[in-house]
């Protein structure tokens, strides 16, 4: 068609589609998960697969994403928002605080961040958290900047790069990753990457925007109240962390024992990330709800409060995975695969490159891992040793990049913060490319010696 050979074509019909979807959500401002419908559905007709197919196709990818991350996703918003209403966050805070001082308080944000974000995805996360970057503003004279870009340096380091978040996870389904691996990798390069674009750069952008909140937002947000009976640091931390304990546990008895063991047999279903994530949430409502004062009543209601901002999150995740499911049977993934390998680029530097360009052209790091993931796909099969685990974490890592006036994300800190949409690009923009970048060379640093 048009002068073009079969592959020529799929190639050409890939760039038009990702076009076309990064028009309908930027300038048509239609909601991505109408516009991925579309845009798969666009792709399957013009690439010449089977009508009966198509929807299908879309179905299937729609459904094995949900079946999994849906359910990842709920009981994560579960135990962030009991997290959040016990106090378990203020402790962390506070307890890192006190343990830095004052004069490195940057970093014990980062790594609050780094802790309590485990559990929540970014923009829940951030909503949940700004009110402790107004707090210690306020109890330390620190510059808001120089805060608020660790917290965020830490929460978008471990959304991007560390399961049990959606684009991680979606992303070791799809590759076929070790889930373990997974995360002790992204924690290795998760922290020292934040601590390049959090605390370091934050420190260093503060002497120039030092940022200043509006009285009001303050007011609403983090009034001068202290809460009374909050969780020990030792019970909060144990409780959010027993999710990623228990699929590390996993991990490990999937290589010590042998396969058929009844101990490995019952770590691998302990360690699985939706019942890792249940155990987690079923202790919380002790730690963080009956032991502090909740009863049966208020914990529902918290419960499925918090379920209500994740229906969008979800719908969108879907239609991404539908999405990735007709890269895959129109056969561009394959196509995409094939001139990689003859092109010898870095499977990690096309993973990282792919995700990279999605991200920026429609700002959602999700849809970015997604996709990128469905596109390199067919490289793993054509380029045999390729470490699976690093895929996960490149693709993520470009997923973090440039962050702009299309992500909802970039909006929220120029909201938050009080700042001109030049001083957020200047802030956010930058530390969010820094951070993909420090990914990247870190996880290639890492493709070294695993």
């Amino acid at each position: 068609m048009f002068g073009l050979d079969h592959n020529s074509f799929l190639l050409l019909d890939a760039v038009v589609t990702i076009i076309g979807l990064i028009l309908l959500i930027t300038r048509f401002k239609l909601h991505p998960f109408i516009a991925l419908i579309i845009a798969a559905g666009f792709l399957g007709l013009t690439s010449g697969m089977p009508v009966a197919q198509i929807v299908k196709a879309f179905q299937d990818g729609f459904g094995s994403v949900l079946g999994f991350v849906g359910v990842i996703l709920a009981l994560g918003t579960m135990l962030g928002k009991l997290l959040a209403e016990s106090g378990g966050a203020d402790q962390i805070a506070r307890t890192l605080i006190r343990s830095f001082g004052k004069e490195r308080v940057q970093w014990s944000m980062m790594l609050a961040a780094f802790l309590v974000g485990i559990p929540l995805f970014f923009e829940i996360g951030f909503i949940l958290l700004i009110p402790l970057v107004f707090i210690v503003a306020r109890h330390t004279g620190v510059p808001l900047v120089k805060i608020g870009i660790a917290l965020l340096a830490g929460l978008s380091a471990i959304h991007g790069l560390v399961p049990p978040h959606p684009g991680p996870l979606l992303a070791i389904g799809i590759f076929g990753a070790d889930i373990g691996k997974t995360i002790l990798y992204g924690f290795i390069v998760a922290l020292p990457a934040a601590i390049i674009a959090g605390p370091l750069y934050g420190s260093w952008i503060a002497r120039r925007i030092p940022g200043l909140a509006s009285p009001e937002l303050v007011e609403q947000l983090a009034p001068s109240i202290e809460r009374d009976n909050l969780p020990s640091f030792a019970v909060t931390l144990a409780t959010i962390l027993l999710p990623v304990f228990l699929m590390l546990f996993k991990s490990f008895a999937d290589v010590i024992l042998p396969e058929g063991h009844g101990l490995r047999a019952w770590l691998d279903l302990l360690g699985h990330p939706i019942t890792a994530l249940l155990l987690a949430l079923l202790l919380a409502l002790y730690t963080f709800g009956y032991a502090r004062g909740f009863n049966a009543q208020s914990l529902g209601k918290l419960l499925d409060h918090s379920l209500a901002p994740t229906a969008a999150i979800i719908l969108i995740i879907g239609a991404g995975g539908g999405f990735k499911q007709m890269l895959v049977a129109s056969g561009v993934g394959d196509v995409i695969g094939h001139v990689a390998v003859q092109a010898q680029i870095s499977p990690i530097l096309l993973a990282w490159l792919v995700a990279a360009l999605i991200r920026i052209a429609t700002g959602s790091a999700t849809v970015a891992t997604i996709t990128g993931a469905g596109i390199v796909l067919p490289v793993v099969d054509l380029m045999p040793g390729v470490n699976r685990e690093l895929l996960v974490l490149a693709t993520g890592a470009g997923s973090l990049i440039l962050s702009h006036v299309n992500d909802a994300g970039f909006w929220l800190v120029k909201q938050y913060f009080n700042m001109s949409i030049s001083e957020t690009f200047k802030t956010w923009t930058a530390m969010e490319t820094i951070l993909s970048v420090a990914g990247l060379v870190f996880i290639l640093l890492l493709s070294l010696v695993v």
